[in-house]
């Protein structure tokens, strides 16, 4: 398989080389779909249609399912927890809004267009053009490394796991699970601060695992997300914690300081941190958590003096944790400096929750090497713009913001900073759309939730498998050999005139 001939600019930091250009390519699976209905007459074991995908799920997590002849346990209704990835805040309309904004833009395929030339298969450096890396779409991308900071990180495909917490709840494969079907895949895992497995559990899930069709390449490094605590020692504990699990990008979510009105979550009254004490693992299992809470009182166990803890005062512990991670306050962007000084320079900080540009710009003048636009999927303010509605802006704004410092310090090749994006991704084409109105990489979680829960690990496999699937096919058909080739000229806003080119 071919690598990545690019080489470094001058204010690059060197990295290791590329991930190579996935050969089969990630539209393979289609195929293998239809190659298992012929050979042994199996159709898939999770909905291909991301409208019905929710459905489905609805319909798998409201009843028991059967215990399976090879030792799995029966896993009893869980409808409460499919309300709670599926629900959003208050009437749900910012979750409308995030579709209706993806929608409002429409693809504009090309057609015979050979694309750029390709690292031949198997020679690396050689450029080809033979048949088999004609078929291939270089979907590669490279994020972060500006000047004083660390390497740059550089992804098989601009998708990442997005960061979502108890997956116990959805099924009993849960983050160590889903960890391994994305890794599989060559896709990062972002773990979050409300897991209900410890990161050192996701480690080791991700140790033992190995990127597909890649000849056996260790699977890529986990990003970690967090609910910022108040204390600046339990800060310190998570962060060292997930750098040694290997993490090196880190997604501060900064609209989640406070849980929101969700109806559905409220008629169920379902809390899950507090009514069945999930999604607390990375928190009971921290060490500094621990002893601040032994030495907050004694504990309901039946010995006399015992300190406590999440063993023996398990709500005491709950309340504690929770108190720590949704304080009901917002930190102040001069914060950002706590977080630089204990993450390191050579790991990338993102801010997560960013709407306007004006706070990308704040992002980026306290020292983030990023942010992520998004609405936390319309979990969080209810009637507020959608996701990509915004996503222009704030691209606008950031590099303009470059251009004119670059005028200044008459400095060139500085790496951008980088914006994702994420809310309300369901399909290829939404990936591509958000690709060609700047984004980097976009961050899915709701689907792959939904695989989860009606079929553990293979079905988030299935499902994330597939997105990438219709991501790489489409590129195919809109005439787009890579990520590069994408821009505002692929698209037309829905109801426009057409403008030709003369």
């Amino acid at each position: 398989m071919g690598q990545d001939s690019r080489k470094p600019g001058g204010n690059e930091t060197p990295s290791s080389p590329q991930p190579p250009i996935r050969d089969p390519p990630y539209a393979e699976y289609l195929y293998d779909i239809y190659r298992t209905r012929v050979m042994a007459d199996q159709l898939p074991i999770v909905t291909t249609d991301p409208y019905l995908l929710e459905e489905q799920a609805r319909k798998v997590m409201a009843k028991e399912v059967a215990a399976t002849g090879d030792g799995r346990d029966a896993i009893p209704p869980r409808p409460a927890a499919f309300g709670y990835i599926a629900g959003g805040a208050g009437a749900g309309t910012t979750m409308a809004a995030n579709r209706r904004a993806l929608d409002s833009w429409a693809l504009v395929p090309r057609m015979m267009r050979t694309g750029r030339r390709l690292p031949k298969t198997g020679t690396e450096g050689t450029e080809g053009t033979d048949a088999a890396t004609a078929a291939l779409r270089d979907l590669r991308v490279r994020l972060f490394g500006g000047p004083g900071r660390g390497p740059p990180v550089d992804l098989s495909s601009p998708v990442v796991m997005a960061p979502v917490g108890v997956q116990c709840a959805y099924h009993p494969d849960r983050e160590v699970g889903v960890a391994a079907a994305c890794a599989e895949l060559g896709v990062p895992f972002s773990i979050s601060t409300a897991s209900s497995s410890s990161i050192e559990e996701i480690k080791a899930s991700l140790d033992g695992t190995s990127v597909e069709d890649s000849a056996g390449s260790p699977s890529p490094a986990p990003w970690y997300q967090l609910y910022w605590p108040q204390d600046d020692t339990i800060t310190a504990s998570l962060l060292q914690r997930a750098r040694a699990a290997g993490a090196r990008v880190l997604l501060v979510t900064v609209d989640t300081f406070t849980i929101a009105w969700r109806p559905t979550d409220l008629d169920a009254g379902y809390l899950p941190f507090l009514t069945t004490n999930e999604g607390n693992a990375i928190g009971f299992n921290d060490p500094v958590f621990r002893k601040k809470l032994a030495e907050s009182g004694e504990g309901e166990g039946e010995g006399e003096g015992e300190p406590t803890t999440p063993e023996n005062s398990p709500l005491a512990a709950a309340l504690g944790w929770t108190s720590e991670v949704f304080p009901r306050r917002g930190r102040p962007w001069s914060d950002i400096a706590i977080l630089r000084k204990l993450w390191g320079d050579d790991g990338a900080i993102l801010i997560k929750g960013i709407q306007h540009p004006d706070d990308a710009l704040l992002a980026r003048q306290h020292g983030a090497d990023g942010v992520v636009v998004s609405n936390h999927g319309g979990r969080q303010v209810d009637g507020a713009v959608g996701s990509l509605e915004m996503l222009p802006e704030v691209v606008a704004a950031v590099r303009e913001a470059e251009a004119r410092e670059a005028r200044e310090t008459e400095s060139i090749g500085a790496q951008p900073f980088t914006i994702l994006f994420d809310s309300g991704i369901r399909t290829g084409s939404d990936i591509i759309k958000a690709l060609c109105l700047g984004a980097q990489a976009v961050l899915v979680g709701r689907p792959v939730m939904y695989g989860l829960g009606i079929a553990g690990r293979e079905g988030a496999k299935h499902t994330m498998a597939g997105l990438l699937a219709d991501l790489d096919q489409t590129m195919n058909l809109i005439g787009c050999s890579s990520i590069a080739d994408l821009g505002p000229h692929m698209l037309r806003k829905s109801g426009a005139p057409f403008k030709a080119a003369l």
